[in-house]
């Protein structure tokens, strides 16, 4: 009964009944089993602190409706991602994958091309990624990863808030990487800030949901009002200041082909003025022939482009630099404004692919 109600003056019983060497075994055993669950504790934890720096790939439908709700209400900012979103969820035709730091709550969010997207190092239209922050200031330690962004690249970092740019910068220089700032200014209408956030919207081509602006077309009996054929391709390519190379020309044909488009056909049938989408739903390349300027018909096109768009529930907004006055006119009196952030582009050269 009294070693029963002693353990510890059992076990001196017990060592002082053994031989050194087993003595010195047994209180190895006793001393490490308790030690041992918190040994493993501390080594998971210094995982799950690791793994926190990598990103989750998001590639389930729900939790993609999820997010895109969630991004609905950060907009204007989250615009660029919000966009990107849509076109994912609806068809995916330029193969982007959305990641976040964590789920469901989450801080950052990264647009960025499949693997099999990023095959050529000097691709700009295509090594495109997309980010929006709720913390942009702490972003650098995300995008210093070279398993998230591929620095080794040349490739451009889209987004609406000017406050990523210094993490920008910080992770770009860290992997040697040249780095060019651009900005213009964002143009959304009312639409944009009461949009329904919901991924069940139509998406159909103009043949199967537009119809023709008979009123237009009363007016202007020789114009006609349109989509983008792919054929239209090397015009609208020759004609846009980003454009005139042959990636560029591929860029646009798959733009044409996937996505939404307006345009005027003159009297010959050929495309007088026009507009196309960008897989982040950014309306771009907008244009008029120079014959036909300032007769109203970019006007026209954006005005029945957008009504298209807003009755189809998809997400648009367009940028024009700030030393573009004509341009930011016309788009004013399609019934755009000023948003209350600016469009901002980080174009990103590595050592070894400095163009000049």
């Amino acid at each position: 009964m009294v070693l029963k109600g002693k353990p510890l003056l059992l076990g001196s019983l017990i060592f002082s009944c053994l031989p050194p060497c087993k003595t010195w075994l047994l209180l190895s055993a006793m001393i490490l089993r308790p030690l041992q669950p918190h040994g493993i504790s501390f080594f998971l934890k210094n995982s799950r602190t690791e793994a926190s720096h990598k990103m989750i790939l998001l590639n389930n439908s729900q939790k993609l409706l999820a997010l895109y709700k969630s991004l609905a209400r950060s907009i204007p900012e989250s615009l660029k991602v919000y966009g990107s979103v849509y076109h994912i969820s609806h068809g995916n035709p330029f193969n982007l994958e959305v990641l976040v730091d964590s789920w469901p709550e989450y801080q950052t969010v990264i647009i960025r091309p499949q693997k099999q997207e990023k095959t050529d190092d000097m691709d700009l239209y295509t090594n495109v990624y997309r980010i929006f922050s709720k913390e942009p200031q702490k972003s650098q330690e995300v995008l210093k990863n070279c398993e998230i962004i591929n620095w080794k690249q040349m490739l451009q970092i889209q987004g609406f808030q000017e406050s990523l740019g210094e993490g920008i910068r910080v992770a770009a220089f860290s992997n040697s990487v040249k780095v060019e700032h651009s900005r213009a200014i964002l143009f959304i209408t009312e639409d944009i800030l009461n949009l329904d956030a919901s991924n069940k919207s139509k998406f159909g081509r103009w043949a199967e949901t537009g119809r023709p602006d008979v009123e237009f077309e009363s007016k202007t009996p020789n114009f006609k009002y349109a989509q983008l054929d792919v054929s239209h391709s090397g015009l609208v390519n020759d004609r846009w200041q980003r454009g005139k190379n042959e990636r560029s020309l591929r860029y646009v044909k798959r733009c044409i082909e996937a996505l939404p488009t307006a345009c005027v056909l003159g009297p010959e049938g050929i495309p007088v003025s026009w507009a196309t989408m960008d897989p982040s739903c950014e309306v771009g390349m907008g244009y008029s022939m120079e014959t036909y300027r300032r007769k109203g018909k970019m006007r026209q096109v954006l005005l029945q482009f957008t009504k298209y768009l807003s009755q189809n529930n998809i997400p648009f907004y367009l940028s024009v630099p700030e030393f573009n006055e004509a341009g930011c006119r016309s788009v004013r009196q399609s019934g755009f404004f000023e948003a209350t952030c600016e469009w901002h582009q980080w174009t990103c050269y590595p050592q070894n692919l400095v163009p000049f």
